[in-house]
């Protein structure tokens, strides 16, 4: 089969186009053929070498769609022609997450090929609504803004919720808002980007390029209370703001690192 490999992260585009064996299924295994699959800005700083316990060659990508095409034995939980996509950490299914995780297209090889084996318990049915792409969008970036705003978060009708950016969870963030009944304000620094925030349901957007000082104007909009939620994209050069512009007792979810300054280490 053919696979995408990240060979060496000290150079520019060094992803490489290889020759693997032909995988195959053991047992609690699956084998999928991979039918899309989604970028991440995750998937930048693993080819720039700034992911943790990285090993190389790496098949690159955490977020695809695939049909199982073969199962191994003792395999209950899914069946060859279903949809799937992997889950992020093939070892962190519940409770407090592992110490040393096992993501893929990071610590372990991602989707980025013809075909995939996964254990059976590290994939999830994917929704027969949705096509191959738009379900390859769902399992870093959609489960992320869930975990955050609805599980950990329990998002109210009525709530204020801060969303900076436009990425792919920032914009998960501001539809499942929406969703919930929540208001939702936007920052970012394209005009272009301003436009599709707000046809995606974004009640304010604050050009932070224009409005360098966001977080007064935020306090302004909710009379001086601050937000309710606020999700954390750009690390060390606004957390500080997001602090200010956040209500007492209000929940800042860090979910990013857009900040170039900073690196990954979880």
């Amino acid at each position: 089969m053919q696979a995408f490999e990240l060979r060496d992260v000290s150079k520019p585009n060094a992803l490489s186009l290889a020759q693997r064996p032909d995988p195959s299924p053991g047992p609690g295994e699956v084998l999928i053929q991979m039918r899309a699959a989604s970028l991440n800005y995750r998937d930048l700083l693993v080819t720039e070498g700034l992911y943790p316990n990285m090993r190389l060659p790496l098949v690159p990508l955490s977020d695809g769609v695939g049909t199982v095409v073969a199962a191994g034995k003792d395999v209950s939980r899914v069946q060859p022609g279903d949809r799937v996509a992997g889950i992020f950490d093939q070892n962190w299914l519940s409770g407090s997450p592992p110490e040393i995780p096992l993501s893929l297209g990071g610590q372990i090889d991602g989707v980025l090929a013809q075909y995939v084996v996964l254990p059976q318990d590290g994939v999830v049915p994917v929704p027969p609504h949705l096509t191959d792409e738009e379900a390859a969008t769902l399992p870093c970036a959609a489960v992320t803004a869930w975990n955050a705003l609805m599980v950990h978060g329990a998002l109210k009708p009525g709530s204020t919720v801060l969303v900076q950016g436009t990425g792919g969870v920032s914009l998960f963030a501001l539809q499942f808002s929406r969703i919930a009944g929540a208001r939702s304000i936007v920052i970012t620094g394209s005009d272009a980007k301003q436009e599709l925030a707000l046809q995606l349901g974004a009640e304010t957007v604050i050009n932070y390029k224009k409005t360098p000082d966001w977080d007064d104007q935020l306090l302004a909009l909710t009379n001086g209370r601050g937000v309710d939620y606020v999700i954390e994209i750009g690390g060390a050069s606004t957390l500080a703001r997001s602090i200010n512009a956040v209500r007492k007792n209000g929940r800042i979810n860090l979910v990013g690192l857009a900040d170039s300054s900073c690196k990954c280490t979880t």
